[in-house]
């Protein structure tokens, strides 16, 4: 069994080909989305916002329309005759440019409906980059490779850091949003080139949907979804997690600036460490265990989730209570390696827990509530509870929402768990 779980190192070259290609597209995507997380304080000076219009552009204003759009987008998706290349790139282009937008606006209501657009653009691309991992990857090694994409968050949240930061304390917010947006644009026109459909290209592992316009209907498909169990507790789990994770994320830099008088250059830098780096191991680390691990037993794909985020709970709090930065850094360290661990095994687990033919819709599920309820709500409701304790703690509002924040990632843990013991049974039927 432990032949099956060696990574990615004996996928063939057209594999390997396509999942450097979607990394990058998904490091672009990170990079447009997160970079706002840095700009935050200048921006809320620069506006005129508060805590609570700030979390609003950082959760609702993109993740709605994301979410919301993501569902018949991976629809689209699933169909057979789509060209999954074509539709990541259009994409990459919608958000791209909108990201560049977001440094024109001068107020908030512009902000908002430039960040919308941004939402827009990316709902095509998670879902599409799913399916097109799952057609070409055979399933013990799906994790790795869904992991290995999914480097892409911490990658593209360190490049937003470290960019935002060090290019708004030279030329302001506003030039940081036109420098990320640009790129993507460029990387557009190159990714037909880069990126095949499989389906076309005959590189399929004789799992992808067969060609052709037949598909029940939206409403059936998901409601298929749903009749797995684990698949519920892993979108309850994932949801949470990243009701925390982008909370988190937002608020703990804006904890940085604010308790320890620090600069976005060098918040960018700390951060980049502390999250960023930190975030692209972890997250390698959770598709090795799974894929390592789960060959021995198929429950223990969810055991580095479900035990990481409840070890890194006690520890993140110190790390928040901590009065000086560099204490505050390390102790965030290893949580943010912990919390990183679920990515490649949850997603893994979804493509393997419905049919083929549904592999786009249940993973854009997955995506809706993760973004609908992590990121559309965790830095709005972590921006209004600063603003709701400002009263009676001052500056360290921030810092009394993330002690809360530290010890709710018990609530993700138990529901890895419990999703982690239905695998066995649930897997044999689908993989």
């Amino acid at each position: 069994m432990g032949d099956k779980a060696d990574g990615l190192a004996k996928l063939d070259k057209p594999t390997r080909l396509m999942l450097w290609t979607l990394l990058v597209v998904y490091i672009f995507n990170f990079l447009d989305r997160q970079i706002l997380n840095i700009l935050a304080e200048p921006i809320k000076r620069d506006l005129g916002l508060s805590d609570t219009q700030l979390g609003l552009l950082a959760g609702p204003a993109f993740a709605v329309f994301y979410a919301v759009l993501g569902i018949p987008i991976a629809r689209y998706a699933d169909r057979g005759s789509t060209n999954r290349s074509t539709l990541i790139s259009v994409s990459l282009v919608i958000w791209s440019g909108m990201t560049a937008l977001c440094g024109f606006a001068q107020n908030f209501w512009q902000m908002a409906l430039a960040r919308i657009g941004v939402g827009v653009g990316e709902a095509g691309c998670t879902p599409s980059a799913h399916s097109l991992i799952s057609d070409t990857v055979a399933p013990e090694r799906r994790a790795s490779a869904i992991a290995f994409y999914g480097m892409g968050v911490p990658i593209g949240s360190l490049l937003g850091l470290v960019i935002g930061g060090v290019v708004n304390d030279i030329w302001g917010w506003r030039a940081a949003l036109m420098l990320v947006g640009a790129p993507g644009l460029l990387l557009a026109l190159l990714l037909p080139k880069l990126l095949r459909e499989p389906r076309r290209a005959g590189l399929t592992k004789g799992e992808a949907a067969p060609p052709g316009p037949a598909q029940i209907p939206v409403r059936e498909a998901i409601a298929e979804v749903f009749t797995s169990r684990a698949y519920v507790l892993l979108l309850v789990a994932a949801s949470f997690a990243a009701f925390l994770s982008y909370g988190k994320g937002l608020w703990t830099l804006s904890l940085f600036i604010r308790s320890h008088g620090m600069t976005t250059t060098e918040v960018g830098i700390i951060g980049s460490v502390t999250l960023g780096v930190a975030g692209v191991f972890g997250t390698w680390l959770g598709g090795w265990a799974a894929d390592r691990f789960g060959a021995i037993n198929r429950r223990h794909i969810l055991t580095l989730p479900a035990v990481g985020m409840a070890v890194a709970a006690p520890i993140q709090f110190l790390g928040y209570g901590a009065s000086i930065w560099w204490v505050a850094g390390l102790l965030i360290l290893v949580p943010t390696i912990l919390n990183a661990a679920y990515y490649g095994p949850a997603y893994a687990c979804v493509q393997g827990l419905v049919r083929k033919e549904l592999r786009a819709v249940a993973a854009s599920v997955m995506l809706f509530g993760q973004n609908l309820i992590g990121l559309g709500m965790g830095p709005f409701i972590f921006g209004a509870l600063s603003d709701w304790l400002q009263p009676m703690a001052g500056t360290d509002s921030v810092r009394w929402v993330l002690f809360g924040a530290a010890w709710l990632g018990f609530i993700p843990a138990f529901f890895f768990w419990r999703a982690s013991l239905r695998l066995n049974a649930e897997l044999d039927t689908k993989s």
